[in-house]
């Protein structure tokens, strides 16, 4: 054998060495890329927010963001003087406008102030009623939380004074003002994704002040959709998760 010249086994050692130490190589760099995706996913996901625009995969809807929603087309928002009733007002104009103030991670309570509130273009078939001079809500703005879970909306009063909404009416005998007051514990809808939609159904208000001509008694029922961002481009609809 000639000097410096090793046997086949011998040149083999260290090829077969070299090809371990790459193949080991490879796998830390598999191992350190699969690690970083493992890291990545949660954090991913947390940040989707309560409250998303555009799509349920879209961005969140920025604290501070302005909101609105109109009626659902074709319908209208009515206080009726019992759950089961058709007798009341019915208005065909309302919308309401708001302010996002917390948008937390999916499925948490994201919260608005619900700077504004309308009601137009309203009647009555309540007997001796002639007509509708004004329907307003009183002690604005209010608190507005959404659960991502349930998809539940609750309307609470803030410090300002209780939710009230006052119905000026024209009747046989002249104006009529009838001041309703919801409940302390606010009133609730649901919110839905397929229309982007808040629904409020029978949602009870007490007579407090006003003639004793007015119901002791209504309800509200109206369906907003689609609430929409406002304050971003092309005023996306708000999605719930």
């Amino acid at each position: 054998m000639e000097p410096g010249r090793g046997t086949v086994r011998d040149r083999a050692v260290p090829l077969e060495e070299g090809i371990h130490m790459r193949i080991i190589r490879y796998a830390a760099v598999l191992l350190t890329i699969s690690t970083g995706l493992l890291v990545a996913g949660p954090a991913r996901a947390a940040d989707q927010n309560v409250l998303v625009e555009g799509a349920l995969d879209g961005p969140a809807v920025a604290v501070g963001a302005e909101i609105a929603a109109s009626l659902r087309t074709g319908t209208s928002a009515t206080f009726f003087n019992a759950p089961d009733s058709t007798t009341g007002v019915t208005c065909t104009t309302s919308s309401f406008t708001g302010t996002v103030l917390t948008n937390p991670a999916a499925g948490g309570i994201a919260t608005e102030s619900l700077t504004g509130q309308t009601f137009a273009d309203c009647t009555s078939n309540t007997f001796g009623v002639t007509g509708v001079q004004s329907l307003t809500v009183g002690n604005l703005p209010y608190l507005a939380s959404v659960d991502g879970t349930t998809k539940a909306v609750t309307v609470t009063a803030t410090e300002v004074g209780p939710i009230q909404a006052t119905v000026v009416l024209n009747t046989i005998i002249g104006t009529v003002d009838c001041t309703f007051e919801a409940a302390a514990a606010g009133f609730t809808g649901v919110a839905a994704n397929e229309d982007n939609s808040i629904t409020f159904t029978n949602q009870q208000f007490t007579w407090v002040t006003g003639s004793t001509l007015c119901p002791t008694e209504t309800y509200l029922s109206a369906a907003y959709a689609p609430v929409i961002v406002t304050s971003s481009p092309e005023s996306p609809a708000v999605f719930v998760q």
